[in-house]
């Protein structure tokens, strides 16, 4: 009987300890497992993704500013010199 209770503690406290690996290390394991699921996935073609590579620098944050995105080289400079 001894024996028994042995293994039933060892076996919960494994999966005590996996659980705990899970919810510790969520963030890291999901970005591994979505990097295994899209290089195990035949279909998955990274040049289709949209990187948005032409997208502004410093894009414009305030929606009611009437500045352009992109500031006009004939514009003053945003820094004034003291």
């Amino acid at each position: 009987m001894g024996a028994v209770m042995t293994v039933l503690i060892a076996i919960g406290g494994v999966i005590l300890g996996w659980i705990t690996i899970e919810i510790a290390c969520k963030p890291c394991l999901e970005k591994g497992r979505d990097a295994i699921d899209h290089n195990l996935d035949l279909d998955y073609d990274p040049d289709d993704q949209d990187n948005n590579i032409r997208a502004p620098l410093n894009p414009n944050l305030d929606p009611d500013s009437n500045q352009s995105e992109v500031p006009d080289s004939t514009a003053p400079p945003l820094i004034k010199s003291v």
